[in-house]
């Protein structure tokens, strides 16, 4: 890989504070009351289109606040040929609204250029990592910038499985030399799941590498806790994102809530909530 790419954007410099996922639902909020948030992330297929309003008011919400993009739509983990025609979409994404951060997730989509409506986990594997950031550096590559990974939450393990989900995300942005998106939910969830240690995980990341965390809310179905984002965080997902923080530092952390979306003040509530304690370990620092 190009040892000039940049941690983001040209015009790109460090995140911080408690941001939101935007929503068209709250468009017009937004707009008509420029509420105090620090940073609004997009979720970058909702506006790869040529033209309409979800770009119409992107344009106008990035005239406010930094925004960054993240999305589903890489298909990082799959065997499916990259999709070239949606990297070429991004970078015009990239290009046209600055974005201070582009992520997505470590995780498979699509089989025989079908795409399934889920993130889907990969083996831990020796043969998936080689995999992997090969096409992570071909993206960085054809984007100029580095990107960041995000961890999903699984429910099954792999038998070809030959290291530890955080080793083997350790080692993929070691060897892709990107970023790290850190889902605290996303690392309770699977925990619960798989029954692990979740500061064990957290202690054995690459903390430097680690340029956004997000939040959001599960439910328990009794046999497993599936990842909603259809609530408010949970108290046990709120006391690890406080180890988080106490141990890798005060990163930019972004409040999602993708289903049975609230009004944006129950939103703008929660994302205070992770404000505090980032202000909290701030002032320790």
């Amino acid at each position: 890989m190009s040892s000039t790419l940049t941690q983001g954007t040209s015009h790109a410099t460090s995140l911080c504070g408690a941001g939101i996922g935007l929503r068209s639902a709250h468009y017009q909020t937004i707009l008509e009351t420029l509420p105090d948030v620090p940073w609004f992330e997009a979720l970058t297929d909702n506006y790869m289109g040529n033209g309409g309003l979800p770009l119409h008011y992107l344009e106008q919400v990035r005239e406010h606040y930094p925004i960054t993009l993240h999305g589903v739509g890489l298909s990082l983990g799959s065997l499916d040929p990259l999709d070239q025609d949606y990297i070429k979409k991004l970078k015009h994404l990239i290009q046209r609204f600055q974005p201070r951060l582009v992520s997505d997730h470590l995780c498979w989509s699509s089989i025989d250029g079908i795409h399934g409506n889920d993130l889907f986990p990969i083996p831990y594997s020796q043969e998936a990592l080689v995999h992997i950031v090969d096409r992570i550096k071909q993206v960085q590559d054809a984007l100029g910038q580095r990107i960041l990974v995000e961890n999903v939450s699984s429910y099954v393990t792999y038998q070809s499985d030959e290291m530890t989900e955080w080793e083997f995300l350790s080692e993929v942005v070691r060897l892709a030399d990107c970023n790290l998106l850190c889902d605290v939910n996303n690392i309770y969830v699977s925990a619960q799941n798989h029954q692990f240690d979740p500061l064990v995980y957290l202690q054995a990341l690459p903390h430097e590498r680690i340029k956004e965390i997000h939040l959001a809310g599960y439910e328990d179905v009794g046999t497993h806790l599936l990842d909603t984002h259809g609530g408010v965080v949970h108290p046990p997902v709120w006391e690890l994102y406080e180890q988080a923080i106490e141990m890798i530092g005060p990163v930019a952390t972004l409040l999602e809530w993708d289903t049975n979306i609230p009004s944006f003040d129950i939103l703008q509530l929660e994302a205070k909530k992770a404000a505090l304690v980032l202000e909290q370990f701030d002032a320790v620092a």
